[in-house]
């Protein structure tokens, strides 16, 4: 009898080892770090922290690891880390980019309810194949200032502006061919955006005009090789008419040229046919090595919620992806003789009728390249336009 006490103690004991050795490793299961990387935004680690705090008080099994890497350094240290077995889990990146690596399946995706918080029409911008592979961050979209002082009207379209002329010692306007995208962008607003679209009668006129406002000396010479902070540096000094710029470049403008800023009227961004306007957006992706996927979804939508995307907002000249964030007051009124409250609104309202982007294209760079080219040999060499558009279609189908 005593050895039958003797064996049930100690299977009671080994019993009892195994449960608190089990429940030991169930917590440390549940005991998970997430890191989280974010584009260039240190000078905002109060607000990050104070976010991710809130979070780990709410999942006492979460832990935030928060990197803030260089712009510059983004694409190359996600590529590197996404090569490995140890990615990050959340990751700070432009839609271009996203795209890219959504193209190589190396990214995780997720249903469309997931993001319902966010405007449909940005989300739709992070899909490829039907699915979507990234979680809207924030976003941007120009609007049209012109200077009263030298202008009454405000156009609403690009084939408007092309009628205007410009007072002696002025220019119409400076559009920065040449960088990055913003020729394509122009004429994505006219549903060009194709090889089978760059050379059809429609982008020889609108290439015409460019270069009459080229000719005529409607638009700076620069044009062609400077960039949008040397037309922002040419409307300060009162050269310019209109400007289509960023809503975040108000500032700059009140404090460097308050004569021009008092005389400075905001109206919405210059459309093509479509009536659309552009935009731009960052987002979050979450690389398909990604150990705990289901948790950066969750901290990611918590992080875009409406409560921290207004606070966000209100700190930066930035535009909320949350629906319901804008909706706030903060978006619909604007303040008497103040700016940027009218710069914010009209920015925002913008949101709601959206160009569809570019088709993707993989090598997004190349393409750049060959519109800077069409453009320099149309205005500076006077390369027969028709030409000109037959070859950048014939190059733009080989990418």
């Amino acid at each position: 009898m005593k050895r039958i006490t003797q064996i049930i103690l100690t299977v009671l004991i080994i019993i009892i080892i195994i449960f608190f050795s089990m429940s030991s490793n169930n917590q440390n299961a549940q005991n998970v770090t997430i890191t989280f990387w974010t584009l260039q935004l240190g000078t905002f680690d109060k607000y990050i922290n104070n976010i991710i705090n809130e979070y780990e008080t709410s999942h006492k099994n979460v832990k935030i690891k928060w990197i803030d890497v260089p712009y510059s350094e983004g694409e190359k240290r996600t590529l590197a880390s996404i090569l490995t077995d140890n990615p990050p889990d959340l990751v700070n990146l432009t839609p271009d980019f996203s795209l890219l690596l959504a193209q190589k399946n190396a990214l995780y995706t997720f249903d469309k309810e997931k993001l319902s918080q966010f405007l449909p029409s940005l989300t739709e911008m992070l899909k490829y194949d039907d699915k979507y592979f990234g979680i809207p961050f924030y976003a941007t979209s120009a609007v049209t200032l012109y200077n009263s002082a030298l202008t009454n009207y405000g156009p609403k379209t690009y084939d408007e502006l092309f009628k205007l002329s410009a007072p002696n010692g002025a220019y119409l306007t400076m559009i920065n061919f040449a960088e990055n995208d913003t020729l394509l962008k122009i004429l994505n607003k006219y549903n060009i955006n194709s090889p089978e679209t760059i050379n059809s009668e429609k982008s020889v006129r609108l290439f015409s005009e460019f270069k009459r406002l080229y000719d005529d000396n409607l638009v700076p010479k620069e044009s062609i090789t400077q960039t949008h902070r040397d037309a922002l540096e040419k409307y300060m000094s009162g050269q310019l008419e209109y400007l289509v710029t960023g809503a975040n470049f108000i500032n700059m403008i009140k404090e460097n040229a308050p004569e021009v800023c008092k005389n400075t009227k905001v109206i919405p961004q210059l459309t093509g046919d479509t009536g659309f306007y552009d935009y731009s957006l960052m987002n979050f992706i979450i690389p398909l090595k990604s150990k705990h996927p289901q948790i950066a979804l969750d901290f990611a939508l918590y992080f875009t919620n409406k409560t921290n995307q207004l606070e966000f907002a209100k700190m930066t000249p930035i535009l909320p992806v949350n629906k319901e964030a804008l909706t706030d007051d903060y978006f619909k009124m604007a303040t008497e003789n103040d700016l940027a409250s009218k710069a914010r609104i009209t920015s925002a309202n913008q949101l709601y009728n959206l160009q569809p982007p570019l088709p993707p294209v993989k090598n997004k760079k190349e393409l750049n390249t060959l519109s800077a080219n069409c453009i320099q040999e149309i205005l500076i060499k006077n390369a027969h336009i028709k030409q000109s558009l037959d070859k950048f279609a014939t190059d733009w189908e080989k990418l």
